[in-house]
């Protein structure tokens, strides 16, 4: 019996019952420490006479949330679960998993190997290696299906997602309804255990009846989850390893599961998922304050703005129980707004989101207003009016008189100077930019941008707000667009110059869709609308002045009124309200009488073209961002291109993607389309410096720090 306080893993006797806990925070992650720790407790508990059966449960508030992951880097896997897992399930005296908490992982996996599982009925338990671009490799694939049936487990390990304990029955031999009730009612299940002579129930004795799962479970299954996994790699051998579950004994489809475990691991998809892992993590880490600064409290927000995005800030902060006071100057505006994001509620209700006390309940935390002095009390105000320079400066001037001392005065802007908005204030120190992307409700990103005034304590406020309001946050510096917009405008003018030069709409999307995007950068245009692009070039005349092949296709189509999906025409045409974009031949005609004008050469282009001409630019401005000090690591600029653009994380957004294939490859390129495209080459493709000294050096994005 060890009862070391700082061992990871410690065992205390209750009579003839051998209690193995570990206690390794925060998760119980199953580090080497733990490996060994467990064996050493369950060895000792096997070699003493006295002790029939053993208890493994947990000190933490989980059970185990699985591998350590940051392992996996050093590759130092001794002892290896499976080894952990053999001891348990060969063990000749009953061990019983006492799950206090959530088992997910190798934690669900080492519960599975034990001859007897107990927990209550709501805790969470699950297998979420698909997400991490591998699969359950300690006998996951082999052991659930055979306890739970291969439909629970099928649904379970490929999609990663989640079930409670009630819904997995056959998994568990006995499941207490109330967490309090667990420990009391599983000593009194382990002794009428040992008082019936304790028979020992291997997982791996159980055979699955063939006819339970039949090959059309397994096309079905296939079939239902095409859209969600198309890209990635880890899907199919997740199925394909519960098939050998069917199929295999035991200790085959073990050897098939660490088989293809092995693929998994070595796929550049697992590589990118990981990275991305960490990558949302890190996001969080900055160097711009520290645990001494303080943070101020955030009790009560103003929203300047009932629109679309301002109502839908507005319920990110009803969501977390935080009042929020709503401004509009007309009361129309603000009555429209409101019962928006009724509706939208009222709609989450209808799909069982919500009750219909959880709706009265958000609303009621929702005050509107139509006088800037409704904000005197508010501890944040965030603006989300017209993007127009002189309406933000006009609203920040007015916030620094009305607002208290120590409130912070947040810009929504998602494209303009934040230092030039602080300016209008007496406090730019108070004021931040927290870019919040559409729908602000739905979408996980939050870029808050750092002006050169900004305080530390109004940073850290800032971080730790988006905690709180369920947001990945990644700090960022002052530029035009920032990080996503500034680097989403090279993806978008290279689409459009392609179409000039005779590649059609519809073929630039599919390459860009079959990269893995969720939609090509025309069909994205249309659904956002073309007018908005236009507006932005409108405004920024001096950067693209001296191109004048600059978007002219899209600037054609916006001023004959095809503004996108909203008017029923853009670069595609939309039938009857439907949003399924129908290619016109027109708009062929019009990129057709443009490159005549301007003397630009149609031709055929290459699937490889398209991509590397989208995609490679895009990574070009992150290299020069990354220099500029805009970001402060390459894979924040990957956290918001996964977020907030929907970049495939089974690529690990641009500059790991980039990582990936090589540096050298993305400059090559840049070179290649520099020198082949004349004047627009020596215009837009001449590769960033930081790009350059990288890839000669053998060097990736993710080794640089400025």
């Amino acid at each position: 019996m060890s009862a070391d306080k700082s061992a990871a893993v410690i065992s205390q006797n209750q009579g003839n019952v051998a209690l193995v806990l570990m206690q390794s925070p925060p998760v119980n992650a199953l580090s080497k420490a733990v490996r060994i720790g467990l064996i050493e407790e369950i060895k000792a508990a096997l070699n003493d006479d006295s002790i029939q059966a053993i208890v493994i449960s947990s000190q933490q508030p989980l059970f185990s949330g699985g591998a350590d992951i940051s392992e996996f880097s050093g590759g130092d896997f001794e002892p290896p679960l499976p080894d952990v897992l053999d001891l348990i399930e060969n063990a000749d005296k009953p061990v019983i998993a006492v799950l206090n908490g959530p088992a997910f992982g190798g934690g669900l996996e080492v519960a599975l190997a034990c001859h007897y599982r107990i927990t209550f009925a709501a805790n969470k338990v699950g297998l979420p290696e698909v997400n991490l671009g591998i699969l359950p490799g300690a006998g996951g694939t082999q052991r659930l299906p055979r306890l739970a049936g291969v439909a629970k487990a099928l649904d379970m390990i490929v999609t990663g997602k989640p079930a409670k304990a009630s819904t997995v029955k056959g998994a568990f031999d006995l499941i207490v309804e109330q967490p309090e009730a667990l420990m009391e009612e599983s000593l009194n299940f382990i002794n009428e255990l040992i008082k019936n002579g304790a028979a020992i129930k291997r997982t791996k004795d159980i055979s699955i009846d063939p006819a339970s799962a039949p090959a059309e479970l397994f096309a079905q299954f296939r079939q239902g989850i095409a859209k969600q996994a198309r890209g990635f790699f880890s899907p199919e051998r997740c199925i394909q390893a519960v098939e050998a579950a069917v199929e295999l004994p035991m200790e085959a489809g073990l050897k098939r599961e660490g088989e293809l475990f092995m693929e998994c691991m070595q796929s550049p998809q697992a590589r990118a998922q990981q990275h991305f892992f960490f990558a949302e993590r890190a996001a969080g880490h900055v160097d711009d304050f520290d645990k001494s600064t303080p943070v101020r409290d955030i009790k009560k927000v103003g929203i300047i703005g009932a629109g679309t995005m301002g109502g839908g800030i507005a319920m990110n902060f009803a969501n977390a129980g935080i009042p929020v006071v709503m401004l509009e100057l007309k009361q129309e505006a603000l009555d429209k707004g409101l019962a928006v994001i009724r509706r939208n509620y009222e709609n989450s209700a209808k799909k069982g989101k919500l009750s219909a006390d959880d709706v009265e309940n958000r609303m009621a935390l929702l005050m509107g207003a139509t006088d800037y002095d409704a904000l005197s009390d508010v501890d944040l105000v965030i603006e989300a009016v017209f993007e127009k320079m002189e309406v933000k400066k006009q609203v920040f001037g007015k916030l620094g008189e009305v607002c208290k001392p120590g409130a912070i005065l947040a810009s929504n802007t998602s494209t303009l100077d934040l230092d030039e908005i602080a300016a209008s204030t007496s406090r730019p120190q108070d004021v931040i930019g927290l870019h919040f992307f559409s729908p602000a409700n739905v979408m996980k990103l939050l870029e808050v941008v750092k002006g050169e005034k900004t305080a530390a304590d109004v940073i850290k406020t800032s971080m730790k707000m988006a905690k709180t309001i369920r947001k990945v946050a990644v700090l960022v510096g002052v530029c035009f667009g920032f990080v996503g917009n500034r680097m989403i405008e090279p993806y978008g003018r290279e689409s459009n110059r392609l179409t000039l030069e005779g590649a059609s709409p519809e073929q630039v999307d599919k390459v860009i869709y079959d990269f893995g995007m969720p939609m090509g950068p025309n069909t994205m245009g249309d659904m956002a609308g073309l007018d908005i692009g236009y507006f932005v070039r409108q405004s920024r005349q001096e950067f693209i002045s001296h191109d004048p092949s600059y978007a002219v296709v899209a600037d054609r189509l916006v001023e004959e009124g095809r503004v996108g999906l909203k008017v029923g025409k853009g670069i595609y045409l939309y039938e009857d309200g439907s949003r399924v974009p129908v290619p016109d031949p027109q708009v062929l005609e019009i990129a057709k009488q443009e490159a005549d004008k301007l003397g630009v050469e149609q031709r055929a282009h290459s699937e490889q073209e398209i991509l590397e001409r989208c995609i490679f630019p895009l990574i070009n401005e992150g290299a020069q961002i990354l220099e500029e000090g805009i970001a402060a690591k390459s894979s924040d600029i990957d956290v918001i291109y996964v977020y907030g653009y929907g970049f495939p994380v089974y690529r690990g957004g641009p500059m790991q993607y980039a990582d990936e294939i090589g540096l050298d490859k993305v400059y090559q390129a840049m070179c290649k389309y520099r020198d082949e495209l004349g004047e627009y080459g020596k215009m837009w493709f001449e590769p960033a410096p930081l790009l350059k000294q990288l890839a000669e050096q053998g060097k990736r994005f993710a080794d640089y720090r400025k």
